[in-house]
Protein backbone atom coordinates (compact mmCIF):
# COMPACT_ATOMS: atom_id res chain seq x y z
CA UNK A 1 0.00 0.00 0.00
CA UNK A 2 1.16 3.50 -0.97
CA UNK A 3 1.93 6.28 1.56
CA UNK A 4 1.70 9.52 2.19
CA UNK A 5 -0.86 11.68 0.63
CA UNK A 6 -4.69 12.94 1.56
CA UNK A 7 -7.38 10.23 2.27
CA UNK A 8 -8.60 8.21 -1.15
CA UNK A 9 -5.25 9.78 -3.05
CA UNK A 10 -4.07 6.70 -5.20
CA UNK A 11 0.24 6.45 -5.37
CA UNK A 12 0.52 8.69 -8.56
CA UNK A 13 -1.93 11.38 -7.66
CA UNK A 14 -0.15 14.24 -8.48
CA UNK A 15 -2.55 16.85 -7.53
CA UNK A 16 -1.19 16.19 -3.99
CA UNK A 17 2.05 18.41 -4.77
CA UNK A 18 0.22 21.39 -6.04
CA UNK A 19 -0.71 23.94 -3.39
CA UNK A 20 -3.99 25.23 -3.33
CA UNK A 21 -4.06 27.75 -5.94
CA UNK A 22 -2.59 25.70 -8.01
CA UNK A 23 -5.32 22.95 -7.60
CA UNK A 24 -7.67 25.73 -8.93
CA UNK A 25 -5.98 26.83 -11.48
CA UNK A 26 -6.16 23.18 -12.71
CA UNK A 27 -9.90 22.57 -12.02
CA UNK A 28 -10.73 25.86 -14.07
CA UNK A 29 -8.50 24.81 -16.91
CA UNK A 30 -10.31 21.16 -16.82
CA UNK A 31 -13.74 20.32 -18.97
CA UNK A 32 -16.21 20.38 -16.84
CA UNK A 33 -18.28 16.78 -16.36
CA UNK A 34 -21.84 16.46 -18.25
CA UNK A 35 -23.40 16.27 -15.04
CA UNK A 36 -22.46 19.75 -14.20
CA UNK A 37 -23.37 21.26 -17.69
CA UNK A 38 -26.46 19.59 -16.96
CA UNK A 39 -27.03 21.74 -14.02
CA UNK A 40 -26.08 24.70 -15.71
CA UNK A 41 -28.43 24.26 -18.22
CA UNK A 42 -31.02 23.28 -15.56
CA UNK A 43 -30.82 26.73 -13.79
CA UNK A 44 -30.61 28.41 -16.93
CA UNK A 45 -33.53 26.41 -17.34
CA UNK A 46 -35.24 27.13 -14.27
CA UNK A 47 -34.96 30.97 -14.48
CA UNK A 48 -36.74 30.71 -17.50
CA UNK A 49 -39.58 29.24 -16.31
CA UNK A 50 -39.64 31.76 -13.50
CA UNK A 51 -39.21 34.91 -15.52
CA UNK A 52 -42.26 37.12 -16.31
CA UNK A 53 -44.27 36.43 -19.07
CA UNK A 54 -43.86 40.14 -19.88
CA UNK A 55 -40.07 40.22 -19.43
CA UNK A 56 -39.49 37.09 -21.65
CA UNK A 57 -42.24 38.85 -24.34
CA UNK A 58 -39.70 41.52 -24.84
CA UNK A 59 -36.58 39.50 -24.78
CA UNK A 60 -38.17 36.97 -27.24
CA UNK A 61 -38.89 40.00 -29.41
CA UNK A 62 -35.31 41.43 -29.60
CA UNK A 63 -34.19 37.97 -30.86
CA UNK A 64 -36.52 37.83 -33.16
CA UNK A 65 -35.43 41.39 -34.60
CA UNK A 66 -31.96 39.94 -34.08
CA UNK A 67 -32.32 36.90 -35.89
CA UNK A 68 -33.44 39.21 -38.89
CA UNK A 69 -29.26 39.98 -39.47
CA UNK A 70 -28.70 36.22 -40.60
CA UNK A 71 -30.85 36.97 -43.65
CA UNK A 72 -29.38 40.44 -43.92
CA UNK A 73 -25.82 39.55 -43.80
CA UNK A 74 -26.34 36.42 -46.17
CA UNK A 75 -27.58 38.50 -48.78
CA UNK A 76 -25.59 41.16 -48.80
CA UNK A 77 -22.48 38.43 -49.24
CA UNK A 78 -24.52 36.69 -51.30
CA UNK A 79 -25.42 39.59 -53.84
CA UNK A 80 -21.16 40.23 -54.27
CA UNK A 81 -20.80 36.66 -55.35
CA UNK A 82 -20.74 34.99 -58.71
CA UNK A 83 -23.80 31.77 -59.21
CA UNK A 84 -22.09 28.73 -58.68
CA UNK A 85 -21.74 25.79 -55.77
CA UNK A 86 -19.42 27.42 -53.50
CA UNK A 87 -21.42 30.77 -53.32
CA UNK A 88 -23.53 28.97 -50.52
CA UNK A 89 -20.19 28.32 -48.73
CA UNK A 90 -18.99 31.76 -49.31
CA UNK A 91 -22.51 33.27 -47.77
CA UNK A 92 -22.61 30.88 -45.22
CA UNK A 93 -20.62 33.05 -42.49
CA UNK A 94 -23.21 35.77 -42.90
CA UNK A 95 -26.32 33.71 -41.59
CA UNK A 96 -23.59 33.38 -38.25
CA UNK A 97 -24.53 36.84 -37.07
CA UNK A 98 -28.21 37.11 -35.43
CA UNK A 99 -27.50 33.97 -33.52
CA UNK A 100 -24.27 35.74 -32.26
CA UNK A 101 -26.19 38.48 -31.12
CA UNK A 102 -28.85 36.42 -29.58
CA UNK A 103 -26.75 33.89 -27.51
CA UNK A 104 -23.87 36.31 -26.47
CA UNK A 105 -26.38 38.97 -26.14
CA UNK A 106 -28.88 36.22 -23.67
CA UNK A 107 -31.97 37.07 -25.62
CA UNK A 108 -34.62 34.15 -25.37
CA UNK A 109 -34.33 32.34 -28.70
CA UNK A 110 -37.34 29.32 -29.08
CA UNK A 111 -34.81 26.56 -30.15
CA UNK A 112 -32.62 27.16 -27.30
CA UNK A 113 -35.18 26.72 -25.05
CA UNK A 114 -35.59 23.67 -26.44
CA UNK A 115 -33.06 22.25 -24.37
CA UNK A 116 -32.88 24.48 -21.43
CA UNK A 117 -36.50 25.25 -20.36
CA UNK A 118 -37.14 21.06 -20.73
CA UNK A 119 -33.98 20.48 -18.54
CA UNK A 120 -36.42 21.27 -15.41
CA UNK A 121 -39.37 19.40 -16.49
CA UNK A 122 -37.25 15.99 -16.74
CA UNK A 123 -36.05 16.57 -13.76
CA UNK A 124 -39.07 17.41 -11.54
CA UNK A 125 -42.02 15.67 -13.58
CA UNK A 126 -44.69 17.42 -12.24
CA UNK A 127 -48.13 19.75 -13.59
CA UNK A 128 -47.00 22.76 -12.67
CA UNK A 129 -43.47 22.78 -14.29
CA UNK A 130 -45.06 21.25 -17.88
CA UNK A 131 -48.06 24.39 -17.34
CA UNK A 132 -44.50 26.87 -17.05
CA UNK A 133 -42.97 25.65 -20.02
CA UNK A 134 -46.19 25.73 -22.24
CA UNK A 135 -46.49 29.33 -20.84
CA UNK A 136 -42.87 30.36 -21.41
CA UNK A 137 -43.07 28.12 -25.21
CA UNK A 138 -45.98 30.02 -26.27
CA UNK A 139 -44.62 33.80 -25.08
CA UNK A 140 -41.02 33.25 -26.17
CA UNK A 141 -41.94 32.18 -29.82
CA UNK A 142 -44.84 34.42 -30.54
CA UNK A 143 -42.33 37.17 -29.41
CA UNK A 144 -39.88 35.62 -31.81
CA UNK A 145 -41.81 35.24 -34.88
CA UNK A 146 -43.23 39.41 -34.04
CA UNK A 147 -39.69 40.43 -34.61
CA UNK A 148 -39.16 38.56 -37.30
CA UNK A 149 -41.90 39.96 -39.02
CA UNK A 150 -41.49 43.24 -38.24
CA UNK A 151 -38.05 43.11 -39.57
CA UNK A 152 -39.28 41.52 -42.90
CA UNK A 153 -41.34 44.49 -43.22
CA UNK A 154 -38.46 46.70 -43.15
CA UNK A 155 -36.27 44.94 -45.29
CA UNK A 156 -39.19 44.86 -47.92
CA UNK A 157 -39.30 48.59 -48.12
CA UNK A 158 -38.98 49.40 -51.89
CA UNK A 159 -35.74 51.43 -52.83
CA UNK A 160 -34.34 50.29 -49.10
CA UNK A 161 -31.16 48.15 -51.08
CA UNK A 162 -29.67 48.49 -54.71
CA UNK A 163 -30.69 45.89 -57.03
CA UNK A 164 -28.48 43.01 -56.60
CA UNK A 165 -29.10 42.78 -52.75
CA UNK A 166 -32.76 42.85 -53.15
CA UNK A 167 -32.42 39.95 -56.14
CA UNK A 168 -30.69 37.82 -53.33
CA UNK A 169 -32.96 38.80 -50.57
CA UNK A 170 -35.56 37.31 -52.77
CA UNK A 171 -33.89 34.12 -54.28
CA UNK A 172 -33.00 33.34 -50.06
CA UNK A 173 -36.80 34.14 -49.30
CA UNK A 174 -38.00 31.93 -52.25
CA UNK A 175 -35.76 29.01 -51.25
CA UNK A 176 -37.25 29.24 -47.48
CA UNK A 177 -40.90 28.06 -48.79
CA UNK A 178 -39.97 26.41 -51.79
CA UNK A 179 -39.69 22.82 -50.08
CA UNK A 180 -41.66 19.86 -49.70
CA UNK A 181 -43.51 19.49 -46.04
CA UNK A 182 -41.79 16.18 -44.98
CA UNK A 183 -37.90 17.14 -46.68
CA UNK A 184 -38.31 20.49 -44.42
CA UNK A 185 -39.14 18.86 -41.92
CA UNK A 186 -36.52 16.13 -41.34
CA UNK A 187 -34.30 18.92 -42.44
CA UNK A 188 -35.85 20.80 -39.51
CA UNK A 189 -34.56 18.33 -37.00
CA UNK A 190 -30.73 18.84 -37.96
CA UNK A 191 -31.14 22.20 -37.42
CA UNK A 192 -32.88 21.80 -33.95
CA UNK A 193 -30.26 19.17 -33.21
CA UNK A 194 -27.38 21.59 -33.87
CA UNK A 195 -28.47 24.44 -32.16
CA UNK A 196 -29.62 22.59 -28.96
CA UNK A 197 -25.91 20.80 -29.20
CA UNK A 198 -24.63 23.98 -29.83
CA UNK A 199 -26.02 25.29 -26.30
CA UNK A 200 -24.76 21.98 -24.91
CA UNK A 201 -21.39 22.79 -25.99
CA UNK A 202 -21.33 26.82 -24.36
CA UNK A 203 -20.48 25.99 -20.59
CA UNK A 204 -17.47 24.21 -21.41
CA UNK A 205 -16.43 26.09 -24.82
CA UNK A 206 -15.10 29.28 -22.63
CA UNK A 207 -13.21 31.53 -24.64
CA UNK A 208 -13.98 29.45 -28.00
CA UNK A 209 -18.07 30.60 -27.35
CA UNK A 210 -17.98 32.41 -30.97
CA UNK A 211 -16.22 30.08 -32.72
CA UNK A 212 -18.80 27.46 -31.36
CA UNK A 213 -21.97 29.37 -32.37
CA UNK A 214 -20.48 29.93 -35.68
CA UNK A 215 -19.29 26.25 -36.58
CA UNK A 216 -22.61 24.85 -36.18
CA UNK A 217 -24.76 27.41 -36.96
CA UNK A 218 -22.78 27.86 -40.40
CA UNK A 219 -23.41 23.83 -40.86
CA UNK A 220 -27.27 25.00 -40.73
CA UNK A 221 -26.90 27.55 -43.54
CA UNK A 222 -24.65 25.31 -45.89
CA UNK A 223 -27.00 22.44 -45.74
CA UNK A 224 -30.07 24.57 -46.03
CA UNK A 225 -31.74 23.36 -42.79
CA UNK A 226 -35.07 25.18 -41.78
CA UNK A 227 -34.34 27.50 -38.42
CA UNK A 228 -38.10 28.69 -37.16
CA UNK A 229 -36.71 32.23 -36.19
CA UNK A 230 -34.47 32.87 -38.96
CA UNK A 231 -36.67 30.93 -41.69
CA UNK A 232 -39.24 33.14 -40.45
CA UNK A 233 -37.66 36.51 -41.55
CA UNK A 234 -36.96 34.82 -44.87
CA UNK A 235 -40.52 33.19 -45.38
CA UNK A 236 -41.91 35.93 -44.25
CA UNK A 237 -40.23 38.61 -46.69
CA UNK A 238 -41.27 36.02 -49.76
CA UNK A 239 -44.90 36.74 -48.29
CA UNK A 240 -44.63 40.41 -48.23
CA UNK A 241 -42.68 40.68 -51.61
CA UNK A 242 -45.48 38.79 -53.26
CA UNK A 243 -43.61 35.61 -53.98
CA UNK A 244 -45.72 33.75 -51.33
CA UNK A 245 -49.15 33.99 -49.76
CA UNK A 246 -49.57 33.37 -46.22
CA UNK A 247 -50.51 29.38 -46.63
CA UNK A 248 -47.12 28.84 -48.31
CA UNK A 249 -45.66 30.77 -45.01
CA UNK A 250 -47.66 28.38 -42.93
CA UNK A 251 -47.95 25.25 -44.48
CA UNK A 252 -44.84 25.51 -47.05
CA UNK A 253 -42.28 27.06 -44.37
CA UNK A 254 -44.07 27.42 -40.37
CA UNK A 255 -45.70 24.12 -39.54
CA UNK A 256 -42.91 21.57 -40.78
CA UNK A 257 -39.86 23.54 -39.65
CA UNK A 258 -41.90 24.15 -35.92
CA UNK A 259 -41.99 20.01 -35.46
CA UNK A 260 -38.74 19.33 -37.07
CA UNK A 261 -37.12 21.92 -34.65
CA UNK A 262 -38.42 21.17 -31.25
CA UNK A 263 -37.90 17.05 -32.10
CA UNK A 264 -34.49 18.26 -32.99
CA UNK A 265 -34.26 19.94 -29.54
CA UNK A 266 -36.10 18.17 -27.20
CA UNK A 267 -35.71 14.26 -28.48
CA UNK A 268 -32.39 14.02 -29.87
CA UNK A 269 -30.44 16.83 -27.07
CA UNK A 270 -32.14 17.19 -23.90
CA UNK A 271 -33.48 13.36 -23.57
CA UNK A 272 -30.38 11.78 -24.84
CA UNK A 273 -28.39 13.91 -23.01
CA UNK A 274 -30.42 13.51 -19.56
CA UNK A 275 -30.92 9.85 -20.08
CA UNK A 276 -27.40 8.77 -19.26
CA UNK A 277 -27.73 11.41 -16.21
CA UNK A 278 -30.40 10.28 -15.22
CA UNK A 279 -29.43 7.39 -12.08
CA UNK A 280 -26.50 10.31 -10.77
CA UNK A 281 -29.03 12.95 -10.45
CA UNK A 282 -31.76 11.07 -9.01
CA UNK A 283 -28.69 10.10 -6.31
Amino acid sequence: MASGGSAGAGPFDSSRNLDPAEKTQAAEHSAPQAVVIHEILRKDGEAELARRAGATFWSGLAAGLSMGFSFLALALIRSGLPDGPSQRLLAGPGYCLGFVIVVLGRQELFTESTLTAVLPLLVRRDRATWLALVRFWAVVLSANILGTVVFARLLAIDGLFPGPVRAALDAIAGEAVAGPFWPTAIKSVFAGWLIALMIWLLPSARSARLLVIMLLTYVVAIGGFSHIIAGSVEAAFAVFGGHASIRDYLVGFFVPTIIGNTLGGVALVALLNHAPLAPELQA
